[in-house]
């Protein structure tokens, strides 16, 4: 099986709020991706609050797609299990699940306890580009059935993606997720400037948060920025 190849990667936004979540709303984004930075890498919002992000959404017309994130777990079955579900559960079409792949041996029955559920819901694995990540995986995670898997960084003070990976090796990653038939994403502290290499590779889209915000990634969305990521994206202004 083999995904659609977009001409150009769509917009993933992270927003912390419901009032940053009408900001991108109103700009416009492919991807509205509900996650607390302040909590970490995949930070999560309270159930509660996905129940009220959802309602916006579905107000709006649901326009693009609505991602959540189901917090910082270890690789651990039943307590992922029982995080995605209760992600799941607030009406979020697509979850994203952290998996920390240095060590690869609690994998398998990590995907065994999620397979029945990801036949049901469409779950996104992120892989940390900051966490010797093993790219070898990502056909375990179609054989799963999840919907997508993409690249992310753990430390946000470390750098950013293409200071953990080359381009040589993402390319490899996004090919390799694209003929398993996944939907594809690159993020991790990605500024303007990385936005023509690495839509270069053809991901699905390209995900960003602290670029969005005029001082830094815990800070609020700032409108001008989000706009700015949108057009480059998109080709009509350069980056």
């Amino acid at each position: 099986m083999t995904a659609h190849v977009p001409a150009r990667p769509g917009l993933l936004a992270s927003v912390a709020t419901l009032d940053e979540m009408r900001t991108a709303l109103a700009v416009g984004v492919d991807i509205l991706d509900l996650k607390n930075p302040s909590e970490g890498a995949l930070g999560a919002w309270a159930p509660q609050a996905l129940v009220e992000a959802v309602a916006v959404w579905r107000a709006a017309g649901a326009p693009g797609n609505l991602s959540a994130t189901v917090g910082d777990h270890p690789l651990e079955p039943d307590l992922l299990r029982t995080a995605a579900e209760r992600t799941a559960a607030t009406g979020v079409p697509l979850v994203k699940i952290g998996f920390a792949l240095g060590d690869t041996t609690a994998l398998p029955a990590v995907l065994d306890a999620l397979r029945p559920f990801a036949r049901e819901t469409r779950l996104i694995a992120v892989l940390f580009a900051d966490q010797a990540p093993d790219l070898a995986a990502v056909p375990l995670f179609a054989a799963a059935d999840f919907h997508g898997v993409m690249l992310d960084t753990a430390d946000k003070a470390a750098g950013g993606l293409l200071a953990h990976l080359p381009v040589e090796t993402l390319a490899r990653f996004v090919a390799a997720a694209r003929a398993e038939g996944l939907l594809t994403g690159l993020a991790g502290s990605l500024k303007v400037a990385d936005i023509a290499p690495l839509a270069a590779l053809r991901p699905h889209y390209l995900g960003f948060r602290g670029a969005l915000c005029a001082e830094g990634r815990t800070s609020a969305l700032d409108p001008l920025r989000l706009a700015a990521v949108r057009d480059t994206l998109a080709g009509r202004i350069l980056a």
